[in-house]
């Protein structure tokens, strides 16, 4: 009676309209909790902590092979123009700044540089990420700043991705920090996530174990850092395609043959192409199309398989005939964060989905639907 009631009650238009604008908020509202905040496994953003670690580690090891070339105090961008080139001196200011603009002493800047080593190595294999990936971001952004005019997009990249792994407990797998986790459970006797359970642990240990040693479990703050992620990479393809869209060489399909075609790139000889236009033509339009719709269609769990297959050909193929090897890769690693956690291990997630709980629930595969 009291839902015939209720319909009889609402069964003007005015009423129609006001439940079916709330029936669609709270769908709304509870897709986007969904989407947000549903708990997820880290074994992806730990995989990419691994690669952008190493890839830090990587330029880090570069600079110091001509460290005085690339910070002294003659270096081919000195101190004092790097700081005029975001003061305002030769623009807009930037709001940039940088303690490596105030530092020119060799031997401190050796010592720097064996720290930045250290602590990129360090969040590579995972010891002490809550603190040594906060500091290659810091580190990352204070050499950003320095080297104006030498940065390349693998820079750009691995910034944005440092930046968002901090939020995350992204050492929680595949590191030394879980496995000093483990054996910190195993020597209480508990099972992976009970340990800060035990009455017997002080509220300031606790709180200490579940920061530093994050638990290997599906949490809010992983998905928070995934989607801000897969956002970030939506904005970089989106208005690179609209930049690329500006020029007349991707409408007319010369746009691979001269990037093919430039010595300064090319890595592998691919002139003889340049009997079959209708190939180059092809791949310029496919890319163009690929980059301004992949905000549209990376999303959709049917399409997304195609689009990161796209991403890995176009990234792929600019590593190895453009010789950007490091840019190519770091592409790669950023649109593995569209890769769901279940893909990696299957055995975790489907455990998970048959415990009891909230996580159980917010990683089934009905719910799983709002986050994909």
């Amino acid at each position: 009676m009291s839902r015939v009631g209720s319909f009889q009650e609402g069964a003007g238009p005015r009423g129609i309209v006001s439940q079916g604008a709330k029936a669609w908020l709270g769908r709304w509202s509870e897709g986007w909790n969904q989407f947000w905040f549903a708990p997820r496994h880290s074994h992806v953003l730990a995989g990419i902590r691994i690669a952008t670690g190493a890839m830090l580690f990587y330029t880090h090891c570069v600079i110091a092979l001509d460290l005085a070339s690339f910070l002294g105090s003659d270096a081919w961008i000195t101190p004092a123009l790097a700081r005029e080139l975001h003061d305002g001196t030769y623009g807009m200011a930037s709001g940039a700044w940088s303690y490596l603009w105030f530092l020119s002493s060799p031997a401190f800047l050796w010592w720097h540089q064996a720290f930045a080593l250290l602590v990129t190595l360090l969040m590579t294999i995972g010891l002490g990420t809550r603190v040594v990936v906060p500091l290659a971001w810091w580190m990352q952004l204070m050499f950003m700043h320095r080297l104006t005019g030498a940065l390349f997009g693998l820079d750009q990249v691995t910034t944005l991705l440092v930046t968002y792994l901090m939020l995350a407990p992204c050492g929680s797998r595949w590191s030394i920090d879980a496995w000093l986790r483990r054996r910190l459970d195993q020597q209480h006797e508990t099972p992976a996530g009970q340990l800060l359970q035990e009455p017997r642990q002080g509220p300031r240990r606790r709180w200490l174990v579940s920061f530093f040693l994050p638990a290997a479990e599906p949490s809010t703050a992983t998905t928070v850092a995934t989607r801000l992620i897969q956002i970030h990479l939506c904005v970089i393809y989106l208005f690179g395609g609209l930049w690329k869209g500006r020029g007349e060489m991707w409408w007319d399909g010369t746009a691979m043959w001269f990037a093919a075609a430039n010595h300064e790139y090319r890595s592998l000889d691919l002139t003889w192409l340049a009997d079959y236009p209708l190939v180059f033509a092809t791949l310029a339009h496919a890319t163009l199309f690929w980059e301004i719709f992949y905000p549209a269609l990376v999303w959709p769990r049917l399409t997304r398989p195609l689009v990161l297959g796209m991403a890995v050909l176009v990234h792929a193929g600019i590593a190895i005939f453009l010789g950007m090897i490091t840019f190519g890769v770091i592409m790669i690693v950023a649109n593995s964060a569209f890769v769901e956690p279940s893909l990696l291990t299957p055995q975790t997630c489907s455990a998970d989905r048959r415990s009891p709980g909230p996580s159980a629930s917010s990683t089934s595969p009905r719910n799983a639907r709002g986050r994909r």
